[in-house]
C-alpha cells in the first residue's frame, strides 16, 4: 500500500476542519484560483522535477490558513493578505524538502560575489557579456548556470541575507514589524526604497523591463516571452540575472561596515 503524499494529505486534513464553517468554505472556495496563480508565478524560481499539484495543495493549505487568521478590520485586502500566507506555505513546504543542493547554493554565491566584483568595479549593473568573461564561461554556459541556480533567487523571510554563515543576519532580523512603527526605522526603509529604485533604473534595458512586466504588472513568464518574442526559459535567465545583481547591491548596502 502507497502512504499518501504528505502535502495532499496536510491539504486534506486542513480542507476537512474547514468545512463545517460555511463563511470560511466560500471563502476559500472563492480564492482557490489565487493559489494557482501564486504559485505559477513562483515556478520562475522551481526546478521542473517539482509536482505542481502538490505545491498547489500546499498552497491551498496556505489560503486555507489566511482565512482563518484575516480580520476585515486590517489594511491588507484579502487577496494580498492570502498570497503572503501561500507563498509562505510553499516556502515552508520547499524548505522543509531541502530541494536545493550545497552545491547549487555554492554556485550562486560565486556568480554573485564575481557580479559584486565587477559592479563595484564599474559602479553600474554587469551585462552578461561582462560576467560570462569574469567567469570564463561562453554563453551557453553561462545559460546553463543561470538556469541551475534560479531557486536560489527565492528571498523568504527566514533566508540569509549575506550566505549562510551563522553570524550572518537573516531578512526577518532587518525588515521592521509593521506592528511596532518606528520613525527611524520608516526613514531607513524609504531612503533604502529610492535607493533600490536608482539601482533599478541603471540596469540594462531588456532585465529592467523583465522585472517591471513581472513584479509590478504581474505578468506571468509565458507572457512576458510573447510580448519579447522570447522563449521562457530565456526570460528566465535574464530575471535570474537580474535578481543576483539586485542581490550582490543588497549584500553591498546593508552589510555592516568592518570596525
Amino acid at each position: 500500500m502507497v502512504a499518501p503524499h504528505p502535502i495532499s494529505a496536510a491539504a486534506a486534513h486542513a480542507a476537512r476542519a474547514y468545512q463545517t464553517e460555511t463563511p470560511e468554505r466560500q471563502l476559500v472556495e472563492r480564492h482557490l484560483p489565487l493559489v494557482k496563480h501564486t504559485v505559477d508565478r513562483m515556478r520562475i524560481y522551481l526546478p521542473p522535477v517539482l509536482d505542481l499539484d502538490d505545491l498547489y495543495s500546499v498552497g491551498a493549505a496556505g489560503l486555507i490558513a489566511a482565512v482563518r487568521k484575516y480580520d476585515g478590520a486590517q489594511e491588507a485586502t484579502f487577496p494580498a493578505f492570502a498570497a503572503m500566507h501561500i507563498r509562505g506555505a510553499v516556502h515552508d513546504e520547499l524548505r522543509r524538502m531541502d530541494w536545493i543542493p550545497r552545491s547549487t547554493r555554492d554556485r550562486a554565491r560565486q556568480v554573485t560575489a564575481k557580479l559584486s566584483e565587477i559592479e563595484t568595479r564599474l559602479g553600474r549593473p554587469a551585462t552578461e557579456s561582462e560576467a560570462c568573461a569574469e567567469l570564463g564561461f561562453s554563453a551557453a554556459q553561462y545559460a546553463a548556470v543561470l538556469d541551475d541556480i534560479k531557486p536560489v533567487t527565492m528571498m523568504p523571510l527566514d533566508g540569509d541575507v549575506f550566505g549562510d554563515d551563522s553570524e550572518q543576519l537573516a531578512l526577518h532580523e532587518i525588515i521592521p514589524d509593521d506592528t511596532q512603527p518606528d520613525a527611524s526605522d520608516a526613514l531607513d526603509k524609504k531612503e533604502l526604497i529610492e535607493l533600490l529604485v536608482t539601482h533599478l533604473q541603471k540596469l540594462p534595458e531588456m532585465p529592467r523591463k523583465v522585472l517591471a512586466l513581472y513584479y509590478f504588472e504581474n505578468l506571468r513568464l509565458a507572457e512576458i516571452a510573447a510580448a519579447f518574442g522570447l522563449t521562457e526559459g530565456r526570460i528566465s535567465q535574464i530575471h535570474t540575472q537580474a535578481v543576483l545583481s539586485l542581490r550582490a547591491w543588497l549584500q553591498r548596502t546593508l552589510k555592516p561596515s568592518a570596525t
